[in-house]
This record gives structure tokens, sequence and C-alpha cells, in this order.
């Protein structure tokens, strides 16, 4: 627009430079100067629009860019996230394997036990078996043969084994003690608990406490028998008393006091076989920490 009022300008003043002009001239002249006023302002506006329009786009490239830059964070976390993941899942496949050898070591064990279970109840079916087969049925009478939790009870009566008020063994348990005595033998890994019992009146003798004494007393009579007369390995006896207060019928009634005065010989597997099944168990400390 300057451009054009100077060329303008410049006209003006050559023609007034030569002397005055008619009014044919200045006319025109008036009209060239209207016409280029006009087309200043067409200009001036044209530029205002260019640099609104410069403006605009400024901004959406920035906007542009910064969406860019965002685009390019969200990436760069997710492919952070999928390696995360990735990890994870490596990780994870190695944690289940070893989770899956646990199991099958803990199944393998548990059959293990479950077997040594059945194969000891068949021990004790057969033990139980062979010794009411020896057995007269006069002598069962006075012999109760139970298996209970996977241990053999022989428990016999007061008055067959013992002599009247007495801890000696009578000679009418003989027969019957050498027949316990045989099986026992023939079970040699299993362990053997003589156990006295008493009812609950007291004992009357100078030489014998009270029934903690007189039920240990007729337990070692009877481990000593064993071991003596019958052959039994005393490393596999052990004897132990329980007084009164292991009553299986009510003292009340002589026939409740009948049946608790008894001695229990206890057949189990020994301790050593069960320690052992404890130390073959799966150490599955690592894997649960």
């Amino acid at each position: 627009m300057r451009a054009y009022f100077s060329i303008y300008v410049l006209l003006v003043l050559a023609v007034f430079s030569q002397g005055c002009v008619s009014k044919k001239q200045y006319t025109d002249l008036q009209t060239k100067y209207n016409d280029l006023e006009t087309r200043a302002r067409e200009l001036n506006q044209k530029f205002q629009d260019s640099q609104q329009g410069l403006s605009g786009s400024s901004s959406r490239v920035k906007s542009l860019e910064e969406q860019i830059a965002s685009e390019k964070a969200n990436v760069a976390a997710l492919q952070k996230a999928l390696n995360k993941c990735l990890n994870s899942s490596s990780q994870g496949n190695v944690n289940i394997s070893k989770l899956v050898d646990e199991i099958n070591a803990s199944n393998k064990y548990i059959q293990h036990l479950v077997n040594t279970k059945n194969k000891s109840d068949s021990l004790n079916i057969v033990l139980t078996n062979n010794l009411t087969r020896s057995l007269s049925r006069e002598e069962l009478r006075d012999v109760d043969v139970q298996v209970l939790k996977g241990v053999v009870y022989i428990s016999l009566a007061d008055n067959m084994l013992y002599k009247s008020g007495s801890y000696e063994i009578s000679e009418k348990a003989d027969q019957t003690l050498s027949k316990i005595a045989k099986i026992i033998k023939d079970y040699k890994s299993y362990g053997v608990l003589i156990e006295g019992n008493t009812d609950n009146v007291p004992i009357s003798q100078t030489n014998i406490r009270n029934n903690w004494d007189l039920s240990v007393l007729r337990a070692s009579s009877v481990v000593q028998s064993l071991q003596t007369r019958y052959g039994v390995d005393p490393k596999r006896l052990t004897a132990g008393g329980r007084g009164e207060y292991n009553p299986i019928a009510s003292n009340t009634t002589e026939s409740g006091k009948s049946k608790n005065r008894r001695t229990q010989i206890i057949i189990t597997p020994e301790l050593d076989q069960f320690m052992e099944l404890i130390d073959q168990a799966p150490d599955n400390t690592e894997g649960t920490k």
C-alpha cells in the first residue's frame, strides 16, 4: 500500500511542478488515488488474514506436536508394561513349573504313606487273625484282640493273668502268653508296649503303695515273662502303668471293675519307621516363600 501511495504522490508532484492541471486530469488522478487506496486496504486485509491464518496454523502445529509427544509417551508406557508382562509371564511359567513339581512330589509322598498304611493295616489283620486262630475258645473269653487306629490291642483279663491280689504271673496264663509271644516274635519290626490298668479300689498291701505301683508291677511282670520265658527281644519291650485312670467301664459295678482290671499288650510299628517317613516328606519350604 505504501508503494502505491508513493507513486501517486510522485505523480501529483510532477503535475504540480509543471503548473496547474485541468479538471479532467485532476479527476483522473483522484480516481486513481481512490483505486490505489482501495487496493491498499484490500492488501492490508489480506495481510491481516494471512497473519491470523499463520497464527492458527502455528497453534495447530503446536497442538499436533503435543499430541505426538503424548502418543509417544503412551507407546513407551505400553511397551514398558508389555515387557513387564512378558517378564512376569516368563517368571510365572517358572513358578508354575516348580509348583507342578512340588505337587507331584507331594502326591508321590502321599501315595507312599497310603501304601505304607495299607501294608501296616494288612499286617495287623494277619497278626490279629493268626493270634485269634491260635487261641482256644476258653482263652478267648479272657483275651480281647482289637485293631484300633492302626494299632493291635491285646487285652488280658486280670483274673486269668495274675495270682489273686498279686502281680505274679499265674500258671494259667503261661499257655496264652506263649502263643502271644510267638506272634510277637514273628513280627520283628513291631514294638510292644505292656500297659497295666486297675480299678479304683485302693490297694491294701504293705509292699505296694497304690494302684499306680500295682499297674506298673503287673506290666513289668508280663515284660519279664515274655523276655525270660519266651525269648522276646527286651529291646522291643516297654512296661508302663496307668493305674485306675484309664477305665473302659464304670467302677460302680463289679462287672465294670473286672473290665478295668486288665493288662494290655499293644503292638505298634516302630517309631523309627514313622520318623523315616517324616524325613522322606518333600521339602516345600523354598517353593512356598
